[in-house]
Order: C-alpha cells, then sequence, then structure tokens
C-alpha cells in the first residue's frame, strides 16, 4: 500500500510538473498574459465608449422662461439651415409679441440668416446655445433711416444711413439675453465695400436701441459688425453685461465695441471686447448738430472689462462728445496688446464738455500709448460748424495705474484754445519701453499729482504729497514738451 502511495504521489508531481511546463510553453514571457488581459479590457473600454455616448449624453441648456408668454422662432417658420431668409418669421414673432402686450423669442440653436428687424416693447430676446443670428450681406435688404439728429449727417455719407440688424425705438424694458448665442453681422461684405469706396450711404450698427428705456443686454456674444456693433442713442437705464464683442483686430474699420451715445444711467461689466476700433466710446453728438439736440451722456459706470484695439483705443470719450460727456467711472479695466489704453479726443467746433471723469484701477499690457488726451481731432460733419464752440475738459482723475510694455504712458495735449483743467494722477506704476526723456508729454494742462509715481510726471503738473500737501508748484503749465508724433 506503501508503494501504491509513493507512485501516485509520484504521478501526481509529475502531472504538476507537465502543467507547468505547458503554460511555458503557451506563455514564454509572463508578461504575455498581462497584455492579453490589457488587451481584452481595451476592446470592451472601445465598445462601451460606442453607446456610452447615447447613455450619458447631456442635453443643450433648457431655454429658461423669462416672461410669462414664450414663443419659439420656429413656430413662426423658420428655418435655422444658414441659407434660408427668416425675416418674415421674425417679424411675425415680433408682431405677435406686440399684440399679446410683450414675451419671449426664443431663437433655438441653428444658423438663422435674416435682412434687419424691429424689437417691441417688454420683449426678450432670447439666443440659446449654439444659436447664430445672420445678417444678410447684401446691403438692398437693408433699409434706409434719417441721419441720426445729433450728427446731421450719416457719419460716412451724407443722406440717409443703412439701419442696424437689430433695431428698436421708443421701446420699454427690453431684454436680449441667452446662453451665449450669437448675432453675426456677417461685415467682411460691407468692410469690403467701404474700403473700395462702394456704398452711398453710412453703414448699420449691428444691434441699435434709440430713445427707449429699461434696457438689459447679457450672455450673448456679438461679432462682426458692418459697423459700430452696440449703438444705444438717447436711452435711459441700461445694463450691459457678460457679453463678447468680436471683430477683426485690422481691415474691420469703425467696428466700435459699445457706444453708449447721450445716454444716461448705464452700466456695461464683465465682459470682453476685441474689436477693429474703440471697444467702448462715449458719444453724444457732432458739431453744431450735437449742440443743438443738447442731450449728454452722463451717469456712466464701466467695470470689470478686458479690451483690445490694434487701431485706437480701449475707453475713449468722444470724439462726438457736443451733447457733453459727465459723471463717468472706469474701473477695473484691462486693456492688452493695443495702440491705446484711454483716449479723450475732441476738437475746436465740438462744444460740450468732459468732466467728472474718474479712472480706477487701469492695467495697461503691451500698449503703445496709455493715456491720450487730444483737442485737435478736426474731424467734421460739414462746414457749417462754429469754430468758437470750445468744448471744456475738467475734472478727470486716474487712481491706481498699473502697466508693462508702454510706450507712452501718458500724452496730454491741450491748446491755449482747449486748456485741460484738473487733471489728477495718483498710484501710478507703468513699465515703459522707450526711454525718452520727457515720457510724460504735456501740454496746456493743469493738475497736480498725489505722491510718488513712475514715470516722472511733466512738469506742468503741481506735485502733492500722500497726506495732501503741496510739495512743488508748477513752473508753466502751458509748456510742451518735445514730441515725436505716433499717430496719437
Amino acid at each position: 500500500m506503501a508503494d501504491s502511495f509513493r507512485f501516485q504521489y509520484r504521478n501526481s508531481n509529475n502531472f504538476r510538473f507537465d502543467y507547468k511546463r505547458s503554460l511555458s510553453l503557451l506563455f514564454p514571457s509572463r508578461w504575455i498574459p498581462l497584455s492579453l488581459i490589457w488587451a481584452i479590457g481595451f476592446i470592451l473600454i472601445v465598445a462601451w465608449q460606442r453607446t456610452a455616448f447615447d447613455r450619458f449624453w447631456i442635453p443643450p441648456r433648457s431655454i429658461p422662461s423669462l416672461r410669462s408668454l414664450v414663443f419659439n422662432l420656429t413656430d413662426f417658420g423658420a428655418v435655422g439651415d444658414g441659407v434660408t431668409l427668416n425675416t418674415k418669421a421674425f417679424e411675425r414673432a415680433v408682431a405677435e409679441i406686440r399684440k399679446r402686450g410683450g414675451g419671449q423669442l426664443n431663437v433655438e440653436a441653428g444658423r438663422w440668416l435674416t435682412a434687419p428687424f424691429n424689437l417691441t416693447s417688454h420683449m426678450t430676446l432670447f439666443l440659446a446655445e449654439n444659436s447664430v443670428v445672420l445678417g444678410i450681406d447684401d446691403e438692398n435688404h437693408w433699409p434706409l433711416m434719417p441721419p441720426l439728429p445729433s450728427y446731421g449727417y450719416g457719419r460716412e455719407c451724407p443722406g440717409p444711413r443703412y439701419g442696424s440688424l437689430i433695431h428698436g425705438q421708443n421701446l420699454k424694458d427690453v431684454v436680449i439675453t441667452g446662453h451665449n448665442g450669437t448675432i453675426n453681422g456677417q461685415g467682411k461684405t460691407w468692410w469690403i465695400k467701404y474700403r473700395k469706396k462702394l456704398l452711398n450711404h453710412t453703414r448699420g450698427p449691428l444691434v441699435q436701441l434709440m430713445w427707449s428705456r429699461d434696457i438689459q443686454i447679457s450672455d450673448i456674444t456679438l461679432r462682426d459688425s458692418p459697423f459700430w456693433t452696440l449703438h444705444p442713442y438717447d436711452c435711459q437705464n441700461i445694463t450691459i453685461r457678460n457679453i463678447t464683442i468680436l471683430a477683426p483686430l485690422s481691415d474691420a474699420p469703425n467696428t466700435d465695441g459699445i457706444d453708449p451715445d447721450s445716454c444716461v444711467n448705464m452700466v456695461i461689466e464683465n465682459s470682453y471686447i476685441s474689436v477693429g476700433d474703440d471697444g467702448i466710446a462715449i458719444k453724444s453728438g457732432w458739431d453744431q448738430y450735437g449742440i443743438a439736440y443738447a442731450q449728454p451722456s452722463t451717469n456712466i459706470l464701466i467695470r470689470n472689462v478686458t479690451v483690445r484695439s490694434m487701431i485706437s483705443a480701449g475707453v475713449s470719450i468722444g470724439s462726438e462728445m457736443s451733447g457733453g460727456v459727465s459723471n463717468v467711472t472706469v474701473e477695473n479695466l484691462l486693456v492688452w496688446n493695443s495702440k491705446r489704453g484711454i483716449r479723450i479726443k475732441t476738437s475746436v467746433g465740438r462744444g460740450g464738455y468732459v468732466r467728472q471723469i474718474s479712472y480706477r484701477n487701469l492695467t495697461l499690457e503691451n500698449v503703445r500709448v496709455g493715456i491720450v488726451m487730444k483737442t485737435d481731432y478736426n474731424e467734421h460733419p460739414d462746414e457749417g460748424y462754429n469754430p468758437n464752440a470750445l468744448p471744456v475738459i475738467e475734472d478727470i482723475s486716474f487712481n491706481g495705474i498699473r502697466g508693462q510694455g508702454v510706450r507712452i504712458p501718458v500724452r496730454i495735449y491741450g491748446s491755449q484754445e482747449i486748456p485741460v483743467r484738473n487733471v489728477t494722477f495718483q498710484d501710478m506704476l507703468v513699465g515703459i519701453t522707450y526711454k525718452k526723456k520727457r515720457i510724460f508729454q504735456c501740454s496746456f494742462v493743469q493738475g497736480r499729482v498725489i505722491g510718488k509715481i513712475f514715470p516722472k510726471p511733466c512738469e506742468n503738473l503741481d506735485l502733492y504729497d500722500e497726506e495732501g500737501r503741496l510739495v512743488k508748484k508748477s513752473m508753466s503749465q502751458n509748456s510742451s514738451t518735445d514730441t515725436i508724433d505716433y499717430d496719437s
């Protein structure tokens, strides 16, 4: 029995030996089993991924009902293929909302080609995610309108001007918002025709609201306007926030981002603007027409805005400011890779005033000229302007200016006819790239510097210490520094 047991034991050991040997023959490397396991797992993952999109697909954000009555653009026969002209659908939708006393129009995902159309009061235009309202680029579809009364001229050509893609007059309670949907003016055709002088009338803005109040524009993208992008004209109580405005940095003439024009009580905040002219340009009419219209822009707050402008400036006032501009605050502004940061521009014949303007916490990154005030911007609608109508520029303060890569940090060119009065600089530190001795350039300027600033201020300004005590009075406020003209 013992022999039988030993026989069985030996055969058992032989069996185990043969098993291991067979595995070694099948898998000569110990990594091959792991490779097989990995390959099988990879195949399973690929198979799972093929169905995962259907099982875990996140639908587009639902459109909120911001008003009690809601319509979809498709309810009125619109087709979002980028080819079908949907002007009639927009017009029918707006007419229905007007008839009902107000409502919301949802523009769903798609590309909705249209000619210009009007909004109505108590209306919300909601642009859904991935929706694009496309302006037709054939000027024959754009209606002609009279010149703005405070301009008396079509701005580029005499006579009528083209209307805006989205327009409104004498409205109340208008909201344009969305899930970052886009209004695209397809401006390239317009820009080419303008440069080739093929247009007989002034180009139209992308969005223009006139003589209206209680306006909110938010959470959308505006791009490639034929002319100025967003133009509130003689409006009250306007809030613009969380918007993006885009146009090419060159070869897109006069594509200002936002142009508050004779507007009262306005906030522009938390937005990004990169365009082919001024990012924001505050206006109030042009020469004798603006003086007669006499409607200023006042009580305007601009904050938390990033701007890029290779042609003009981040934030401008003028040059059309004949109705006056006052009580403007610009704070927490970043201007980067631009020609200018801040600009105030006017000339003989403008009349009006620019006063009580406060700039706080400005950052200038790679800007050619940081702060510019220019009093010889001699562009007039016609020969009827009054050369004795002299604008007033006064009470301008700058506090908290930072930057690097700035060639000329400050250039203030008042004149004997139009001096710049009561300008204040405080807490300024700007890294410069141009080592000219008098880098802070002034003429016919009266004002002060509080505390130490860099670079060294011009000699036209009085110097005060941090406690507000006079340290050194200017010897000549009318002196002019030797400068090179950098097309400021």
